[in-house]
């Protein structure tokens, strides 16, 4: 059995945790963190390494935002197969992305409006990621 591990994120910087593990024709990605150091935000509008509709299953390992954060883009974008973690894990990271989201909600009606005043579109949407 071959086994292939590619580092999609938190490589040579600390968030935006993201591994893909391929063996026997299947694909599992460990992490889908969000990337939350300032000049790396914009790489969580980047497009995924690998069409999210082929990756089998997800592995959470906890649920610290910059290792689930990016879970509904990942949904959104295509993804279907299971994510597996600990109970404990899944309790807290659905309060965790229930709070990303909101503050996400808010700083995008924050971004519109400042950049409705100041007459000047933004380079990533003004919608929550």
């Amino acid at each position: 059995m071959q086994i292939k591990l590619s580092f999609l994120g938190a490589a040579r910087n600390v968030t935006g945790s993201r591994f893909l593990v391929e063996a026997d024709g299947l694909r599992i990605l460990v992490d889908c963190g969000l990337y939350q150091e300032r000049n790396l935000r914009g790489r969580n509008w980047d497009p995924f390494p690998v069409p999210p509709k082929t990756i089998d299953a997800v592995l959470l390992t906890h649920a610290h935002l910059d290792h689930c954060g990016l879970l509904p883009k990942l949904v959104r974008e295509g993804f279907g197969g299971k994510i597996y973690c600990t109970g404990a894990t899944a309790e807290i990271a659905r309060i965790i992305l229930l709070d990303s989201a909101h503050i996400q909600e808010e700083d995008a009606e924050y971004k519109r409006r400042r950049h409705q005043r100041e007459g000047r579109k933004g380079r990533y949407p003004e919608v929550p990621l």
